[in-house]
Order: structure tokens, then sequence, then C-alpha cells
């Protein structure tokens, strides 16, 4: 789908630039949720006195990062080098790629440092400390480095009674490339209650603080102590011995989210515009043109004490429509039905709808970028899209 032109150029019907007027189906993204959300996890970090360091792998875009920094570029964290790439460009100089190293991305690591970005990488082995010191050692440049600390047996990272903690440490540090440690408590997305996630968010931050001090005991030098998840991050309450908090998904938020008590529903600031093309009333299914391509396979709520499906249906206006839900999908085809077998509401061919995602990094990647509305309604109350935000996309 080619994006929509709102630029300067002949005057454009009401039904153009609104949420009727796009293909379907379409990411649209709500900016006056998304600063809702910004403007929440901001004033929390704030109290608590550390820098937030936002993850940007969920929205990849310029345009979402000024909504959170403003006019001067600050620090953001990616999950890939394109990404680095193209903050750098525009204009963002302390960037953290927040996954682990591989060798053969050194040189690009090195050349954005060249050219005057501080660019963080993570890595978990003594073979990476290696590789960071010896492409620093070459190229004459420190190339900064963060070290991941398990903190809850998810994915990466040494653990503190690890003696590679230390080892990998001191290869670092003779390349003068320790920069510090990273912790994130995936664990977390499974945190049911405000408790848990608050338990988790204490376990992270005392991990990532006992790492530190782990390295200055062996004589090391640790700047950084990063942590962050957004569950953690909103439910944190001490981050003595933390420098930065790290998150992402906080400025759509999504059904796992709020399935977690993190935020509400009408918190979630990215949706998919569908139509509704075919009806199966023997199935009890309404038939769009947004299945799993346009939403994702991620089924992230199953697990959860509601399964949401693949998504909550809106009206073009945003409402919740009672009971409908997207309980199936094939590439190109989302089913609609009623959770508890009701009637289904009468919506003809035709009919637009909106999609709330399961998990907006998910749903957000199979998008070119999102049309943008805020609380601008047209004459009909239906969203008047404002522009166009592109997506960074590759790795």
């Amino acid at each position: 789908m080619q994006p929509q032109s709102f630029g300067t150029g002949p005057a454009r019907s009401a039904s153009e630039l609104s949420l009727a007027g796009p293909d379907t189906p379409f990411a649209v993204l709500d900016t006056a949720r998304a600063k809702h959300n910004i403007g929440r996890l901001a004033s929390h970090v704030h109290q608590l006195g550390v820098t937030l360091r936002p993850h940007m792998k969920t929205a990849k875009s310029l345009e979402i990062a000024a909504l959170i920094h403003g006019d001067e570029p600050g620090p953001v964290t990616v999950s890939t080098l394109a990404e680095a790439e193209a903050f750098a460009e525009g204009g963002y100089a302390d960037i953290l790629y927040a996954v682990g190293i591989a060798p053969h991305k050194l040189p690009r690591v090195v050349a954005l440092l060249e050219r005057g970005v501080t660019l963080s990488v993570l890595l978990d082995s003594a073979e990476q400390a290696c590789a960071v010191r010896d492409a620093s050692a070459a190229a004459g440049t420190s190339v900064p480095a963060l070290i991941e600390v398990d903190c809850d047996g998810h994915r990466g990272g040494v653990t503190l009674q690890d003696p590679a903690l230390v080892e990998i440490g001191r290869i670092l540090a003779e390349g003068d490339s320790l920069a510090g440690v990273l912790v994130h408590a995936g664990e977390s997305y499974f945190a049911s209650t405000h408790a848990e996630q608050a338990k988790a968010a204490s376990h992270e931050r005392d991990v990532a603080v006992a790492a530190a001090q782990q390295l200055r005991e062996a004589g090391l030098r640790v700047d950084t102590v990063s942590v962050g998840s957004t569950p953690t991050a909103h439910a944190a309450t001490d981050l003595t011995g933390v420098t930065e908090v790290r998150a992402g998904n906080y400025v759509f938020f999504d059904l796992v989210m709020a399935g977690l008590g993190v935020c509400e529903v009408n918190d979630l600031a990215l949706s998919v515009v569908v139509t509704v093309i075919g009806h199966r009333p023997e199935h009890g299914w309404i038939l769009t043109d947004g299945g799993w391509m346009a939403m994702s396979r991620d089924r992230g709520t199953s697990n959860q004490s509601v399964d949401q499906g693949y998504g909550l249906v809106t009206d073009l206006n945003g409402t919740l429509l009672p009971q409908l839900f997207m309980s199936g999908a094939s590439q190109e085809h989302g089913i609609l039905s009623t959770r508890d077998g009701s009637p289904l509401p009468d919506l003809p061919a035709g009919t637009r709808l909106r999609v709330l995602p399961n998990h907006a990094c998910a749903t957000a990647a199979q998008h070119h970028g999102y049309h943008v509305i805020d609380s601008r309604r047209d004459a009909t109350g239906t969203p008047v899209i404002q522009t166009y935000w592109a997506r960074i996309t590759g790795w």
C-alpha cells in the first residue's frame, strides 16, 4: 500500500482525509493516546531520579521519538543497526543497540562511532568481548559495551554467580570498552498483578546493582546500570543504584499490557483499520480483509485469564463493540465473532472497523507506517488523518 500524501496540493475531500479514505488494512496511531502514555512514564521515571532511554523497537519512527524527546534528540534504545543508522541520520547521538552483538556487525558500529555517535553494544560472552576489544584496537576508537546480566532465566545474559561476568569486564576494560551492565526482566510479561510486577522490578534492580558492584570490586569502572521492561518500568518504586530505564511498548500499549493491568484498553494508541468483506452466519462469523498479515500471528493474551484472540474490535471512531473480537485469522482474512455466542452486530459488507492488537510491536511490524490521528473529527465524527509517518525497516 502506498502511503497517502498529505502535503500541499489540490484540496481533498473529507473522506480522503478521514479513516474512511485509505485502502484497508492500514495501521492507525492515535497521538493523543500516545502522548498520554509517554507523559505517564516520563513523569514516573523522573520522580525516581533516573534517565529514560526509550526502546524504539516498537515504533521504529523518528517522529514518534520526537513525541518522546521533543525538539532535542535524547538517548534511545534500538533493536537493529538499521534503526541505529536511521536515528543517527536524524540527529540522535546516544544510542544503545540492545541485542547481543554479532562480531561481523562491528564495522557498522565503528562507522557510526567515527561519525561522532555514541553507539553502545550488548554482549554476554568472552568471545564477543574479545571481538569488541580487537575491533576497538583496529579502529583506534573504543566501542562501548554493556554486559547483559540474566535476572530471571529469560533469553541471554550471564548470571551473578558466573565468573564470566568479571572475566568479560576485564576483557572489555583492555580496550576501554566497558560501559556498564544491562538487565531485562523478561518474565515480568507474565506477572499478572501489580504486586508481582513490583517484585520483578525490585529483583531486576537488585541484580543489576549487584552485577555493577561485582565489577567495581574487581577494580573495573561501571558508569551505566540499565534496567527495564514496560511492566517493571511502571511498577518500580526504588531505583537506587540504577542510572537508566528502558521501555518501548508503553508508547502504544496493547492487549497484553492491558491484560496485565499495566494500562487500560482505552490507552491503546495503535489499531488496524479493516473492512467487512463477508458473512458466515452458520458459523457466527463476520469476515474482514485484515488477517494475520495485518495483525501478526501473535496470540500473547492466550496465556492470560482473558484470551483476546487476535484483537478486540471497535467501530471507526474507536468505540468498543461489545463481545466482538477477532477470533481467527488466515493470511488475508480476519474472522470476527462474539465471545459469548450472542447475535452478531449488523455490519454490512464495506463497513470499516478497527482492531486493537495483542502485541503492538508485532502488529506495527506488519505495516510500512502509521496513519496519524489525534482528537480531531470530521463532520461525520470520524477521526481525521493528520499525516503519515513511515517506519524504519530492515536490519
